[in-house]
This record gives structure tokens, C-alpha cells and sequence, in this order.
């Protein structure tokens, strides 16, 4: 069903803030003839899969590797690669986010800051599959609305950094960039770039979808086992209790269906949709795996089923935002209160322009004092101008510090304040309020301090584990999926769960 799209050898990857064509020329793409004609109305080129080289657009946050011929190796590999993720899924993905844009459901999604070569094991996917799972069930029968699931799972590798270097013990080396690129030990070695890193995070990206499909489609997802969903640690927990006493309804509630003759056997309740999606960073991997659907001509990023552009590589005129307009994938983009309304419309416009249906989730990321003062304004500019997007909440990101110690954590009070926030607005404005996007594990770590886990600044060392940024756990995690359905009942007018 698909073409596979040959990727020249490549050039070296341009250094922070360079032009995109001054740092990453594939020769032999110069002379492919396939476009997609995008943004014709506001002077935009027709796009190709390697329009982002060209000199008009900055890519920011790319490694810069020392071997010409390793990076021609690397991608020389990839291009042979079967694609990770097919056409009709992700078509299928845009049908169920367009549901969300008209405010007919709702989206999770979750999963590692960074996931890890290290860290890889069924285990870990599995568990993380699971308090996701959990949360879709507490939001999809306290909101009586569907939950479309998205895992930051099979690709999330690379990172922005704040910086291209890093200094420890007066020693001055490149910075970890996720291990797609480079690797965490603070050695020269370790932390030279490394082309052949992206072909092994493609592995393990394959290995994690299969085993995620083997989840949701093999009797894992069942509803009749959403009591064993229930995650050992979270077991004896006032959030487990409250899982435990839903589920028991949902039983009740199957086990009526199954009297009056519906098939609870049937795939509606055996296996569940399950995407996934990363950040659009590491731009000559999601080029190597873009692919022209022979059906329908288009092209696909087949990395993955949704890619965002995140808040430092947005810019109009940037080399990510150039990438992803010409694929046909559901898109995101991350906004801070950094963003203006003109320069909103100006990146839906750029990524959307057709203004599809489910094609672009905006995903807010402010913390809530400034969501409150920043976001009406956004959302009155969308509606204004007629755009259809999802509104997603990412309550984590802008509620960061570190603590005395040195350790970089999230608040969970914050976190919350900022996902209420999120609701109250919408809910003045009229808008709906459309997801929730978290850096998250099933794994019982100690990286968020707060909620009814108790982790507090003392305790943070106990199962300190990130290779990145820190995540909620699955108690953490699971408590904020009740305020959500709360909130969703609460707009419905459903009395209290």
C-alpha cells in the first residue's frame, strides 16, 4: 500500500540556529518531482520531503555529527526500513481527533519525557499502557464521552536542550539530546552524536508498537479485565480504591448488557484504538520514514501517527514547521504565553490550511496564572477567524523548578491548578476543552512531588529514575483523570462521580 521514498546521503547536520539548506543538502533529492502544492495563498513553495533544507527556513535544536559517511549510512538504513505505522491508521486517528474538534470526545496523552534504550522492556510498556487504560476508563464513564489514547511511546527520543553544551566539575561537553542521538554518560565518547543511534531507536520502536498492538488488540484491553488494569502500587491507594469502586459499576453495567443479549465479546469491548505520537525534532529521521501513499498520493510521516512541533522549534519560518505541513498526519504544536494571537492564526494557517477537521491539536503550556491571563485571547483569535483545532492541556511543562538538592521536579498542586484552569476557561469562553498531554510512567518513580503519592522534596531521591525531565506516576497520573471526569461531568451536567 505504500511507496517507499528514497533519502539520499546526507549532509552533516547544521549546528544550532543555522539555515536549514546550509547545513542538511540530500544531493540526489534535488531532482525527485514529487510536490504537494500547500499555502499557495499566502506565497508558500510547493513542498517536498526535503523542502525544509532549503536556506528560507532555520532549523533549530538539530545535533551536529562529525561523519559525513556515517550519517549517508544511517539514513541509507532507514530508507530500507518497513514504515512504522500505516496510512489508514493514521487517517483513522484524524477521523476520531475531528470528533474531538466538534467536541464530541476527549484525548489523553501520555508517556515518557524521554523514553530510553536502557529502560526498554515489556514490562515498563506494558505498565504504562495500563494506568493509561486506566485513566480512559475513568474519563470515558465519568465523562460519558470517548477517549482517543495516545502514548508518547515508539519515537520519543530526542530533546530540545536550553543549551548545545554542558559543564560539570569545570568540564565542558555537548549536551544529552535523547538517545536517538547521543547517549547520557557524561564522557566524550558517550556524548558524541552518533548517526547509527537513529537506526536503533527505530528498532526499538518497532519492538515497542508490536508489543503495544499485542496490548490493545490480543485480550489485554478486554473490558472484562479492567479490574487487573489495576497497577499493584496503585492497588492500596485512596486513588486505587476509587478505581476499584468504578470498575465495579462498569462490571455491573457490562454484566446487564451481556443479560439483554449485546455481544460483550465483540471487538467494541475486547481490544481498543491505541496511537502514538512524539515531537517532531530530529528532522532527517522523520524525512527517511516519510512515505507517498500509493492510494490516495499523499505523504505520510510514518514514524509515528501524530507529530507536534514543540515551543522552541515553532517559529514561522523554521525548517520543523516547513516538514510537517506537507504531511498528512495529524499535527500538533506547542504554545506558551509567549505566543500572540497573530502569530497563532499565522502557524494554524501554515499547518492547516485547509482548516481540516482533526488535523491540528494546539497544545497550551503556561502554568496557570498566565493560562488565565493568555489563553481567552487565543481562543477568542480561533474562533474569530473560524479555525478548527483541539485544545489539549499540557499542565506539566510550565511547572518545573529544583529543588535544594539539585533535583528537577513538577508540583503536582500546580499541575492541577494549571488542568483546572485549562477547564475554567473553556468553560467561559464557550470553547471546548479537548485533551490532556502528559510526560507520565506506570512505573512507581518518585519525580513529581504532591498528591495523594505523597512524594515530597525529601523523598524525591527514592526512585529518582528520569533520563530527562520528571514524571507522574501512575497514583499521580490516575488522580488527575478523576478531576478530569469530574470536570467533564460537571459540563454535562451529570451529578458527581
Amino acid at each position: 500500500f505504500l511507496t517507499n521514498m528514497k533519502l539520499s546521503a546526507t549532509a552533516v547536520l547544521l549546528a544550532l540556529g543555522l539555515t536549514g539548506g546550509a547545513a542538511f543538502v540530500p544531493a540526489s533529492l534535488s531532482s525527485r518531482s514529487a510536490t504537494t502544492s500547500l499555502n499557495v495563498a499566502t506565497g508558500k513553495k510547493p513542498w517536498t520531503p526535503d523542502s525544509w533544507t532549503q536556506d528560507d527556513y532555520v532549523a533549530k535544536q538539530m545535533p551536529v555529527y562529525e561523519s559525513q559517511e556515517e550519517v549517508d549510512d544511517a539514513i541509507g538504513k532507514l530508507n530500507k526500513k518497513a514504515p512504522l505505522v500505516f496510512a489508514g491508521e493514521v487517517r483513522r486517528l484524524t477521523e476520531q481527533l475531528a470528533r474531538v474538534s466538534q467536541g464530541q470526545g476527549f484525548v489523553l496523552m501520555g508517556g515518557d519525557c524521554a523514553e530510553s534504550f536502557k529502560e526498554f522492556n515489556v514490562n515498563h510498556i506494558r505498565d504504562t499502557f495500563r494506568v493509561m487504560m486506566q485513566m480512559a476508563l475513568v474519563m470515558t464513564f465519568g465523562g460519558s464521552m470517548p477517549v482517543v489514547k495516545i502514548g508518547r511511546m515508539a519515537g520519543q527520543f530526542a530533546k530540545p536542550r536550553s543549551a548545545p553544551e554542558e559543564m560539570i566539575d569545570g568540564v565542558t561537553l555537548p549536551s544529552y539530546r535523547g538517545d536517538n542521538v547521543n547517549r547520557e554518560e557524561f564522557t566524550a565518547e558517550a556524548r558524541r552524536n552518533d548517526p547509527s543511534l537513529m537506526v536503533a531507536a527505530y528498532d526499538q520502536s518497532a519492538q515497542t508498537l508490536n508489543i503495544l498492538r499485542a496490548f490493545s488488540t490480543g485480550g489485554f484491553a478486554d473490558m472484562s479485565r479492567l479490574q487487573a488494569w489495576n497497577l499493584d502500587f496503585v492497588e492500596g491507594t485512596d486513588e486505587g480504591s476509587r478505581y476499584r469502586k468504578l470498575a465495579e459499576k462498569v462490571d455491573e453495567s457490562l454484566r446487564f448488557m451481556k443479560a439483554i443479549g449485546i455481544d460483550t465479546s465483540s471487538p467494541d469491548f475486547s481490544s481498543v484504538d491505541f496511537y502514538t505520537g512524539h515531537e517532531c525534532l530530529l528532522l532527517p529521521y522523520e524525512q527517511a520514514l516519510t512515505r507517498e501513499d500509493s492510494i490516495t498520493g499523499k505523504y505520510y510521516g510514518l514514524s509515528t501517527h501524530l507529530l507536534w512541533v514543540g515551543e522552541r522549534t515553532r517559529d514561522l519560518d523554521s525548517a520543523h514547521l516547513e516538514f510537517v505541513r506537507g504531511v498528512d498526519n495529524p499535527l500538533g504544536v506547542k504554545i506558551s504565553d509567549k505566543c500572540t494571537q497573530d502569530e497563532l492564526i499565522q502557524t494554524i494557517e501554515t499547518m492547516n490550511p485547509q482548516n481540516i477537521p482533526g488535523k491540528l491539536s494546539i497544545i497550551v503550556r503556561m502554568g496557570a496564572e498566565k493560562l488565565r491571563e493568555n489563553l481567552p485571547g487565543l481562543i477568542r483569535a480561533v474562533q474569530r477567524e473560524g479555525k478548527s483545532v483541539v485544545w489539549i492541556s499540557d499542565p506539566v511543562h510550565g511547572n518545573t523548578r529544583s529543588t535544594a538538592d539539585g533535583f528537577k521536579t513538577r508540583d503536582f498542586d500546580a499541575i492541577r491548578a494549571e488542568l483546572r484552569a485549562f477547564f475554567d476557561v473553556h468553560d467561559e469562553m464557550g470553547s471546548h476543552p479537548g485533551g490532556m498531554h502528559l510526560e507520565m510512567t506506570g512505573d512507581a518513580v518518585t519525580e513529581c512531588t504532591g498528591g495523594v503519592a505523597g512524594v515530597t522534596d525529601e523523598t524525591l531521591k527514592e526512585n529518582y529514575v528520569t533520563a530527562c525531565d520528571p514524571r507522574l506516576n501512575g497514583i499521580q497520573a490516575l488522580e488527575l483523570a478523576f478531576l478530569v471526569a469530574e470536570r467533564m461531568r460537571a459540563r454535562t451536567g451529570l451529578p458527581p462521580l
